[in-house]
């Protein structure tokens, strides 16, 4: 970073240290190009802070207390007991400790941290403003904005900490409501859902759709739905969230209406709404470089990560769906190097998505009607888990591994896991649609055995029409 008459320069400025940005500003620096990194908030974004590490931590702790209390079937009987503050701190330890980790990495790799928020000012400087209201100019060459998401608020639900929660807000919690109201099913809903019922709360969820998780199949999400609802989750679909009040016992009563505008009254002790996230653009002076984001708040960018202006870029959950973590690093690499002059450019179609609900959603590339829909001739393969020695052994029946391919070259083009351990598991797949892989190169590779991933072989070779172990 040069520091010249009253404006600081660099040659590529990261607005934004989540996981697109602080990738971004690290690929940069080492490619050689003087790099500065401004962060408003803490290192590492909302998905280390306030998203996907904390929600996993809690999860994988309410995991061990869920499965403690139901392995009497295996002989066991326990039934923990939870200090909350302490699996607080510890989750809280854990964050820090990757926040910290981000911060060194950033500065060993030679990037400039800077604490503060920025604004463009035109379309080759912006205005850094302080915590301490001082502020500054930087001037730049290139621009990768990376400013992330936040929750989205209903109207008549703004988030107030106490008993209106977003997201973050639920992962901060110290004590566990004994009624937990949640607005939304899809993926944030549901996994938070899961961790509270798991902690013991009574949870219901009020869905404005039909079915749990929008977007994924039937079979898929039903999976997800029944598991839920043996955890003791109860559900309103059809309904939207439409008043609230505070009631004299500190409670609330929550009011929806539906399709019919028939209102139906729910009473917890919290509200946790998460109905979807939206893309922080509107702090960042936009329209002073002369670019305009859709009416969601998304930055249109091309197969390098450019916006309409080529020095500015946009790398993650500020570029559009999928807004995922892993998507918004890769994102953030390919910026740095086409602002490197190196040749680089994105390719989604291997990009695989998670959702760590009970059992955990697997995908990558087509399902089967999206393949139809693109022209192709589908041939499927799937593997119910209740048939894998290794899933029966981890107490687990629910679920399948399948996969989908072109019928006449057997390229693979999909897959969904619904099950343990799908997060670990789509990862093989993903390899394989990346490479091209047919199904004959899966059915062909000796998996270990007893593991879940039998299962990934043996929906290959079901596809195939030389399943083993499926009918």
């Amino acid at each position: 970073m040069v520091v010249g008459d009253g404006k600081t320069e660099t040659d590529v400025l990261v607005i934004g240290g989540g996981p697109g940005g602080y990738v971004a500003a690290i690929r940069s620096a080492q490619l050689g190009l003087d790099t500065t990194l401004v962060e408003r908030d803490a290192y590492g974004g909302t998905c280390l802070n306030h998203g996907c590490i904390p929600s996993k931590a809690l999860i994988s702790a309410s995991d061990i207390v869920h499965d403690a209390r139901e392995a009497e079937d295996m002989g066991i009987f326990a039934d923990p007991a939870v200090d909350m503050v302490g699996l607080t701190e510890w989750k809280d330890g854990v964050v820090t400790r990757l926040t910290r980790g981000v911060e060194s990495l950033c500065k060993s790799a030679g990037v400039d941290l800077i604490e503060g928020t920025a604004k463009f000012v035109d379309n080759g400087s912006i205005r850094l403003a302080h915590s301490d209201h001082d502020s500054e100019i930087i001037a730049f060459d290139h621009a990768i904005v990376a400013t992330g998401s936040r929750p989205i608020e209903v109207p008549g639900f703004e988030f107030d900490g106490e008993q209106v929660l977003s997201s973050r807000d639920a992962l901060a919690l110290e004590t566990v409501p004994d009624e937990l109201l949640v607005v939304g099913a899809g993926y944030i809903g549901m996994e938070l859902s899961t961790v509270f019922a798991k902690l013991g709360a009574e949870v219901t969820v009020v869905e404005m759709l039909d079915d749990v998780l929008p977007g994924y199949e039937e079979d898929v999400s039903a999976v997800v739905h029944e598991r839920a609802e043996s955890l003791g989750i109860d559900f309103a679909f059809g309904e939207a969230a439409s008043d609230w009040e505070t009631l004299e016992d500190g409670r609330i009563r929550v009011a929806t209406s539906d399709a019919d505008d028939a209102v139906s009254e729910y009473h917890a002790d919290k509200c946790l709404v998460a109905v979807g996230r939206e893309p922080v653009t509107d702090t960042l002076g936009l329209e002073n470089v002369d670019l305009d984001p859709d009416e969601n708040g998304v930055l249109a960018t091309d197969e390098t990560a450019r916006t309409d202006l080529d020095h500015v870029f946009a790398v993650g959950d500020v570029a559009g769906e999928p807004m995922l973590a892993h998507k918004a690093m890769a994102e953030g690499e390919v910026a740095a190097e086409v602002a490197a002059g190196e040749p680089a450019a994105l390719d989604h179609q291997a990009v695989p998505a998670a959702v760590f609900t009970d059992p955990e959603i697997g995908t990558v590339g087509l399902t089967e009607a999206e393949a139809e829909d693109a022209g192709f001739d589908p041939v499927v393969g799937q593997m119910p888990l209740r048939a894998s020695g290794r899933a029966l052994t981890l107490n687990e029946r629910a679920g399948f591994v399948r996969v989908v391919a072109d019928a006449d070259t057997e390229f693979l083009l999909g897959a969904q896991i619904v099950g343990p351990e799908a997060s670990e598991l789509i990862a093989e797949l993903a390899l394989g649609v990346e490479m091209s892989a047919r199904l004959e190169d899966i059915a062909s590779t000796i998996h270990t055995h007893p593991t879940l991933s039998e299962a990934v072989h043996e929906a290959a070779k079901a596809a195939r029409g030389e399943g083993i172990h499926t009918r």
